[in-house]
């Protein structure tokens, strides 16, 4: 499979150093709006075509997949111009600046019958059956209560300060937490409610999101753009609790009993980064014609499209492209 990549950040750079590892995924071409950066790109990490514009990428008749690597306030258009051109997308979270723009997308997806998905990668690792299995089992009683926390230290990062490129820690980190949420705990929801501490610009930096399930269960999720967090998501049951380490990429799932005794620990498989699981799922889709993922499917997407778009209106966040 010969991946084209749309855009030349670091997240792009992180996929195009998995595919060089793997097998049957090759990085082929790289686009950026910069020929020169798309260039520098290429030659790092040896991509055979080097484009300075985007239209270039998807009028290849060799790319059978766009990854979409830019900012969450361009990922719409972006999608926009690879379906309108037949091209399969798997795009970078947030998939969209909001659920309007995603179900546009989504249609335009269906319509043209073009395989879209969008690279939550937790999602399609497999820690997340490993997670599942183990709260299944009951090994610490009836479940109560998840936490889960995603924070870095992004205060330079212009995409994540800037409203016009949909900034904020929910688009880039909050999305990871009311994923491993719905992974986790389901969708049958009573109410959620949040709190947010806004920047000077505009966006979200940092916020306390709790969502209550009908079943009695609750989530408790933090999210930030200031300081490293332990990255940790626990659930918490009747004889015990369990820890995942890293909700972002978990690394090890580990079981305490109700004394706080370490009665067992799963650590997840080898992997080259993470990404190469999402790629994969791409790959065996295409290869059996389907157009959409069943690790996330498109109803998915849209479903934490409307949640984070009902979070944000409870705050009074709107994007300049909203408005």
């Amino acid at each position: 499979m010969n991946v084209g990549i749309i855009g030349a950040g670091r997240i792009a750079g992180t996929l195009a150093e998995t595919m060089s590892k793997m097998k049957t995924v090759k990085l082929y071409a790289v686009a950026s709006r910069s020929l020169e950066k798309a260039e520098t790109f290429a030659g790092k990490y040896n991509a055979e075509k080097a484009y300075g514009s985007y239209e270039e990428l998807v009028n290849d008749p060799k790319v059978d997949l766009v990854y979409i690597a830019t900012p969450h306030s361009h990922h719409a258009e972006h999608a926009e111009l690879c379906i309108n051109h037949k091209k399969p997308v798997l795009c970078e979270k947030a998939f969209t600046l909001n659920a309007k723009q995603a179900e546009k997308i989504i249609a335009l997806a269906r319509e043209n019958g073009v395989f879209l998905a969008e690279a939550i990668w937790t999602r399609y690792m497999p820690s997340r059956k490993i997670i599942n299995d183990v709260l299944s089992s009951g090994i610490i009683g009836k479940l109560k209560v998840l936490t889960a926390n995603l924070s870095y230290n992004m205060i330079h990062k212009e995409r994540i300060l800037e409203p016009a490129l949909a900034g904020g820690a929910l688009l880039d980190v909050g999305v990871y937490t009311l994923n491993f949420a719905a992974m986790h705990f389901g969708t049958d929801i009573e109410r959620i409610e949040s709190s947010v501490q806004m920047t000077d610009k505009g966006v979200d930096g940092m916020e306390s999101i709790t969502i209550f399930y009908r079943d009695g269960k609750m989530a408790v999720l933090n999210a930030g753009i200031y300081a490293r967090s332990d990255r940790k998501g626990i659930f918490y049951g009747e004889n015990g609790y369990i820890v995942v380490e890293n909700i972002n990429n978990p690394q090890s799932v580990s079981v305490f009993d109700s004394s706080d005794t370490l009665i067992k620990k799963i650590d997840v498989p080898p992997q080259i980064t993470g990404y190469e699981y999402e790629l994969l799922e791409c790959e065996k889709c295409l290869s059996e014609g389907r157009t959409e993922s069943t690790s996330m499917p498109l109803s998915d997407t849209l479903y934490i499209m409307k949640q984070m778009d009902g979070i944000r209106k409870d705050w009074g966040l709107v994007y300049p492209q909203e408005k």
